[in-house]
């Protein structure tokens, strides 16, 4: 496996844009397209929220029998809680692109970000459809990257090339979100592509496996986005024998990428947490089963006490102690240990004797890495976030007004 440049777009068959259509700030990128050359293999996972967007709605149908062509993104608005307006406005825009494009509209998947129950300024979203079409690039990854945007501070992009059977595949991938993130699919949205031979069933197959060990352990703020979004589409451009089951060396090798890519992603995600300053990585080892080691993982990942106790460095191990206590997980406190990088900060549950200066030291590096072994089972488990900071409130309570 080798990283590779390109984002999306490395991947054979893909064109994309990224422009101004005048929804955000003056300026701001809020429109992005990407299109496959022909109709292409899609896999997608959406967001688990009651409250879902109008354009979740449509992808779930136009995804029914696993083939999509396009997929039209805008930022600054989230066509939620916009009724059937909101839904009539989510199918015109899938409308509108197969008309620029000259294919089906049931081809075109559709999503949208941003501000929660405002409509779309649709004449606004037809100029930058029009304009996207006529933009489209070979090399248009990273403008769409930036057009998916909305508090991040920068885009996420990363793509791989890697070996199935004995034939080069790649795959690449693009995401936003810096709050609103505590997926479980499945405001976050990723958009991934490739150029594997992967028939429709596998390909989701794939996806539902990856996302639930990256995506699915990424949280910045506990809020589960009303338009969690991530969607796949397969060109079949490569040479591979296609995978056609998902088990054996080439599904193996194919999922070994993809998860290689959106955990790349998963990273940055956190890392740019609304206000964050850190990633902080939680390792939970030896949880009596896989249930245990999230509930505890999610504990610590979600506690803003252990959050704003790593944006100060301050080594207040309790706190740690405290969330997986309240995890509902199974394990004797009195076998816990607590680890800060490799540095024993809890053993037995209790003080280990660690030296307040170097675990001071060692909570000001990035990443942050907490490692709790409750010593219960033999099962573990990585998950995502970031700490909180000042920039946290301020960011949130700026967001609209």
């Amino acid at each position: 496996m080798k990283q590779i440049d390109g984002g999306i777009t490395a991947v054979a068959g893909i064109r994309a844009a990224g422009l101004h259509a005048g929804i955000k700030a003056p300026d701001a990128k809020d429109v992005a397209l990407i299109v496959t050359d022909a109709p292409a293999t899609a896999a997608g996972v959406f967001t688990k929220n009651s409250v879902t967007a109008a354009p979740v709605l449509l992808c779930r149908d136009h995804l029914g029998d696993g083939t999509a062509q396009a997929v039209i993104v805008n930022s600054g608005n989230a066509n939620a809680c916009t009724g059937e307006v909101g839904m009539a406005n989510a199918r015109r825009m899938a409308t509108l692109t197969a008309e620029q494009l000259g294919i089906d509209a049931n081809l075109v998947l559709v999503s949208s970000t941003g501000v929660i129950g405002q409509q779309l300024p649709m004449d606004k979203i037809e100029s930058g459809i029009q304009t996207a079409v006529s933009t489209l690039s070979s090399e248009g990854g990273a403008d769409a990257a930036e057009a998916i945007m909305t508090t991040d501070t920068h885009p996420k992009s990363v793509a791989v090339e890697i070996e199935v059977g004995d034939t080069p595949v790649r795959i690449g991938g693009i995401a936003k979100g810096s709050g609103m993130i505590a997926p479980n699919m499945a405001t976050m949205l990723s958009y991934l592509t490739t150029d594997a031979r992967i028939n429709a069933e596998t390909l989701q197959a794939a996806l539902n496996r990856v996302v639930d060990d990256t995506y699915n352990l990424l949280t910045v703020d506990t809020d589960r986005s009303t338009n969690d979004t991530v969607l796949i589409l397969a060109t079949g451009h490569a040479d591979n024998a296609e995978i056609v089951t998902a088990n054996g060396d080439d599904y193996e090798a194919f999922c070994e990428g993809l998860q290689f890519v959106c955990t790349e992603l998963v990273k940055m995600l956190a890392r740019d947490g609304e206000g964050a300053t850190k990633l902080v990585e939680v390792i939970v080892k030896h949880a009596k089963n896989r249930d245990d080691a999230e509930k505890a993982a999610r504990a610590v990942a979600e506690s803003p006490l252990v959050k704003t106790a790593v944006f100060a460095n301050d080594a207040n191990w309790g706190r740690i102690m405290m969330a997986i206590g309240k995890s509902g997980a199974e394990f004797d406190p009195y076998q816990v240990d607590v680890y800060l990088a490799d540095y024993r900060l809890v053993k037995n549950g209790m003080d280990a004797g660690y030296d307040e200066d170097e675990a001071t030291a060692l909570f000001a590096q990035d990443p942050v890495r907490i490692t709790i072994d409750l010593r219960a089972g033999d099962t573990g488990i990585t998950m995502w976030t970031c700490d909180y900071s000042y920039d946290y409130i301020r960011i949130n309570a700026d967001y609209r007004t």
